[in-house]
């Protein structure tokens, strides 16, 4: 260690897992330098969860201008789009709030200094920066963060590479509606930003390699099927690009149903680790696909270097990101802290939303447990009767003998919004007798975790509504 005790940590990257791991250590008493070769904040405010939930916003409200569920009393009509209005004040806020912070807090905070520029290790204890404005600088470190984050991958497809397609990226900023949109990939990005597409006036045609989020429980990606399908949005199961082209402003694309023809294409088929330019290899940092492995510890396999967020092989998601971030960065100053990922909620922000916790039932059943499970339709949530919007359900996952809750699947409005209500009760260890007993507000959603719960002893159809 320095002089005075005062580590010195090195931390590559400045966006939800460099910044969590950087205020925190500095907190702990260290000195901080922080390496970013591009804009400062990271995919989440830049390019990731801001922009893209501020469009999805956006685009719901577009739609039910164009139609809700009360258009027998409430006029509807086509609105009109002005796309460029709209990037405009998406971007407003996605600056507003990268300033806010991350580069106040940064720039604000004496123990930190910033490098722009690239990485790269020389050895455990020193990294050679290649300054953007021309030049290089050794750091020498104590200890090492890597939180270099993600980009999106570009599936090897025939000719792709030739065309100017989307990304994620460019297709948040976008600044005119596409007449046509073909879109690759079947996760949450594709199917977040197809919706949107779609409710803002584009004809949308996604390309599933299997179907609709293959990684999740099957009834998932069925009822996410139908919603688009009542949207007029066209989902091609077991659908491959053989080939893309470009001409004529027209994408041609050649696939196992046939000819399609798009404006613009969006290619949302997973990111992949940004750690090509750190030499990692060479210093002995074990990455598996590029993505650095990390124990629960969040320690690489160099003793005094961790990594957190995309850029390891943990879950994508910001909170799963800043989380590691702030516990790497307890070990790096003397601590001693854990990433328990048991009780991570997951939240798909479509129309309606997907929210997902613990355990589905394959997955309980591949562990080991003897499962019950029960589905309920949200023809059963009084709160969707009442907004006339019954389509979605609640599934709970419990251990047979305890009844205890392992994990919850739900697709309803503001299920993101609901699932932390499972979350807590995972992580208390409640059982489904438990929730079942709790008071719940009535008509929220959440209360048909409540009803749910229930169903694993009673038939809550046969329940008064008000007073079950």
């Amino acid at each position: 260690m320095n002089s005075h005790n005062t580590p010195h940590i090195a931390v590559i990257g400045s966006g939800g897992a460099a910044m969590a791991a950087a205020l925190k250590a500095a907190e702990n008493g260290a000195r901080i330098t922080v390496i970013e070769q591009g804009t400062l904040g990271g995919t989440c405010v830049n390019t990731g969860c801001v922009p893209s939930k501020i469009m999805i916003r956006a685009a719901h409200v577009a739609h039910l201008r164009r139609q809700s569920p009360f258009d027998g009393g409430v006029s509807a009509q086509d609105p009109v789009v002005d796309r460029l209005a709209l990037v405009n004040q998406q971007q407003a806020r996605v600056e507003e709030l990268r300033t806010a912070k991350y580069e106040s807090l940064l720039q604000d905070n004496p123990a930190v200094t910033l490098l722009h520029g690239e990485a790269r290790f020389l050895d455990a204890n020193h990294l050679a920066v290649a300054l953007n404005d021309g030049g290089e600088e050794t750091v020498l470190f104590d200890r090492a963060f890597i939180g270099t984050g993600a980009r999106p991958s570009q599936p090897p497809i025939p000719g792709l590479a030739e065309t100017p397609y989307l990304t994620s990226t460019r297709a948040l900023v976008l600044d005119r509606v596409p007449d046509r949109l073909v879109v690759i990939g079947a996760g949450f990005v594709a199917l977040e930003l197809a919706q949107a597409f779609a409710r803002l006036g584009s004809q949308v045609t996604i390309l599933a390699r299997s179907r609709l989020l293959s990684g999740e429980d099957p009834a998932i990606g069925e009822a996410m099927e139908a919603t688009f399908h009542r949207e007029g949005i066209e989902v091609l199961n077991h659908a491959q690009a053989s080939r893309v082209d470009y001409s004529h402003e027209e994408f041609v694309l050649e696939t196992s149903a046939g000819i399609l023809r798009a404006e613009q294409l969006l290619v949302a088929t997973g990111r992949n680790p940004n750690t090509k330019a750190l030499n990692l290899e060479g210093i002995g940092v074990d990455t598996r696909n590029g993505a650095v492995r990390v124990n629960k510890h969040l320690q690489t396999t160099v003793r005094g270097i961790y990594a957190a967020g995309d850029c390891t092989d943990q879950p994508e998601f910001v909170y799963v990101a800043a989380a590691g971030g702030n516990r790497a960065a307890i070990n790096m100053t003397g601590g001693e802290a854990t990433l328990d990922l048991s009780a991570m909620p997951a939240v798909m922000f479509t129309d309606p939303q997907v929210a997902t916790v613990g355990l589905n039932e394959r997955e309980a059943r591949l562990v080991g447990y003897d499962v019950d499970s029960r589905l309920l339709d949200l023809e059963n949530v009084p709160r969707a009767l009442a907004n006339f919007d019954t389509h979605g359900f609640i599934k709970m996952v419990a251990e047979k003998t305890s009844g205890r809750l392992l994990g919850v699947q739900a697709v309803t409005a503001e299920a993101g919004e609901l699932i932390q209500t499972a979350v807590m009760a995972i992580r208390a260890g409640m059982t489904v007798q438990e929730i079942g007993d709790e008071l719940f507000p009535y008509l929220t959603m959440v209360e048909g975790i409540k009803l749910c719960a229930q169903t694993f002893t009673k038939d809550v159809s046969q329940l008064s509504c008000c007073a079950s």
